[in-house]
């Protein structure tokens, strides 16, 4: 009937498994992550060297993978399915009447919950490396740094969504996560080593190419931001977009990859039959995840960014930069000094072979 105003749009209903809603699911899940990590972590009161090093490799699978699923979050446009933080909406802490999809809220609130399981992992490394004996002051650095550095992304989390998922704010949050690994890898080599000077065990101009790989991997990260921030797979229909030109940030997106490949390859070539077996083994992992990682860059291009490759790409920039920073760690370790000579012989000699790299 006309002069009638048209009725309002029914609500989605909300999504429901077992007669509940997905949310308290998702809380749940969180909550018996936590409590299953905590019945594990009964290591950590006399941690072995073994104990340690298998957490150190969870802290670096949990924070590499925050990266990805907030890549899953982008793709599907969900990233205000919460739109306010710390709070999911202006009145809950859940995704209760969020006004975007149910679908959408339950990806951005799983993503959250997750980060308690990240920080779980952090502060479990951070009281086993207390607790170990002797207690080393490197170690216990590199524990402290990383549930600090969790904290921090979610703050950055926050942050972007108050943005409106600003570009600038969305890399600041993905590489946030990547800086975070860096700790982690740290922590994970150097857990099985004793406290004692740096001695470099790779053959000459190893380190220095393993090393100028570290800020190059870095920019390569960086660019990949730069391609996301322009792209067409924003978090939100209205998430504001540089307006870079596509074909050209790729291109330098590409260029730094293409560097990164040829600095892989040389050190498969100068590892191949000299160093440490680590070292060679690192090496040749680093070329194999940046061939495949350039493979999947290009299909994705040629392809128009499908979503689930988008992901996936997300996922080999992790394992990209892990195996970058697996290494530089590999080119030198750390001994045991024997007596005061032999650790100031030590310290000389890992100085004059890492100057300026970062430790």
């Amino acid at each position: 009937m006309r002069g009638l105003p048209a009725p309002a749009p029914a609500a989605a209903p909300e999504l429901e498994l077992l007669s509940q809603p997905l949310w308290v699911w998702q809380i749940a899940f969180a909550v018996v992550g936590v409590l299953v990590l905590a019945g594990l972590a009964r290591t950590v009161w006399q941690p072995t060297t073994a104990a340690l090093r298998w957490w150190g490799l969870g802290n670096v699978v949990v924070n590499a993978g925050i990266a990805v699923t907030g890549a899953t979050v982008r793709v599907t446009s969900s990233g205000l399915g919460c739109s306010e933080w710390p709070r999911c909406t202006e009145e809950s802490f859940v995704p209760v009447g969020t006004g975007h999809s149910p679908l959408n809220a339950a990806i951005e609130f799983g993503n959250r919950t997750l980060t308690f399981l990240v920080l779980a992992v952090g502060v479990i490394v951070f009281i086993a490396t207390l607790r170990s004996r002797p207690r080393r002051r490197d170690l216990v650095t590199l524990a402290t740094i990383i549930p600090l550095g969790v904290l921090g992304q979610a703050v950055v989390g926050g942050i972007t969504v108050w943005s409106d998922l600003h570009p600038a704010s969305v890399a600041a949050h993905f590489l946030l996560s990547t800086i975070v690994v860096v700790p982690c890898v740290a922590y994970y080599v150097r857990c099985r080593e004793p406290q004692g000077p740096l001695r470099v065990t790779a053959p000459r101009w190893v380190r220095p190419l393993a090393t100028a790989l570290l800020p190059v991997g870095f920019a390569l990260l960086v660019a990949g931001t730069v391609v996301t921030g322009t792209g067409p797979h924003g978090g939100d229909p209205g998430a504001p977009r540089w307006d870079f030109d596509m074909v050209t940030v790729a291109r330098v997106h590409s260029a730094l990859a293409w560097l990164v490949l040829l600095g892989a390859a040389a050190l498969v070539v100068l590892t191949l039959r000299r160093g440490p077996r680590v070292l060679r083994t690192s090496a040749l992992l680093l070329l194999v995840s940046v061939l495949a990682q350039g493979a999947l860059g290009y299909t994705q291009y040629l392809l128009g960014l499908p979503e689930w490759l988008v992901v996936l790409h997300v996922l080999g920039s992790a394992v990209v930069w892990i195996a970058i920073l697996r290494t530089y760690f590999a080119t030198a370790e750390r001994t045991a000094a024997t007596s005061p000579a032999a650790a100031g012989a030590g310290t000389a000699a890992a100085a004059a072979g890492t100057a300026a790299a970062p430790r």
